[in-house]
């Protein structure tokens, strides 16, 4: 998992391309009736605006979200292993970006049907609920099991740790028993002062 922020950020572009990528062009297979040369033209088309607002429901929606939910009722960090923590994080991440993605890709699809988006705008709510369940069934699987490794793998290869920068996690700085929370305390007690995280 990454360390801090630039890290996360690092990490999370990398993660994004391979998670938007293959699930453009799952959907985009879906509605032309199979995976071939043109679905993925297509999936490539439409890629770089679903990147952008893949990555930002992901910095500013899904992961606080996620690690949230995850460090509060999954894992302890400090306390819990790094794959049970990376798992508990990527399985979170998958549930709000799925909800969020589906729609963005039901509100896309509304753009290429007969009339155009208004005309088919009453579809909306029951395409955003059948995507729902068909990108979740790829999702989950795709970031536990090739993305997410993967994704790690390279990161790590590209920045070992300790190389970005070294500022940790406010989360994880602030959670009791974390070993930079008790550092910070310790220092802040030996200042007389309140600790600024």
């Amino acid at each position: 998992m990454p360390h801090n922020k630039r890290e996360s950020l690092i990490f999370t572009v990398m993660m994004c391309f391979t998670m938007v990528f293959v699930m453009s062009i799952y959907n985009v297979s879906l509605h032309m009736g199979g995976l071939s040369v043109a679905s993925v033209q297509q999936a490539w088309l439409g890629f770089p605006i679903a990147y952008i607002f893949a990555m930002c429901c992901d910095w500013f929606v899904a992961s606080p979200l996620a690690k949230g939910f995850a460090f509060k009722f999954l894992v302890t960090p400090g306390k819990s292993s790094p794959l049970a923590m990376t798992l508990a994080v990527s399985s979170c991440m998958v549930v709000p970006m799925v909800i969020i993605m589906s729609l963005y890709g039901a509100c896309e699809g509304l753009f290429h049907m007969p009339g155009g988006p208004l005309a088919n705008l009453q579809m909306l709510p029951m395409m955003w609920l059948i995507n729902i369940p068909r990108n979740f069934v790829m999702a989950l699987p795709w970031n536990l099991l090739v993305a997410g490794p993967v994704a790690r793998y390279v990161f790590r290869r590209a920045f070992p740790m300790g190389t970005v920068f070294e500022e940790q996690h406010m989360e994880l700085v602030r959670m009791p028993g974390a070993p930079a929370a008790d550092a910070v305390n310790d220092v802040a007690e030996s200042m007389d002062v309140e600790p600024v995280c």
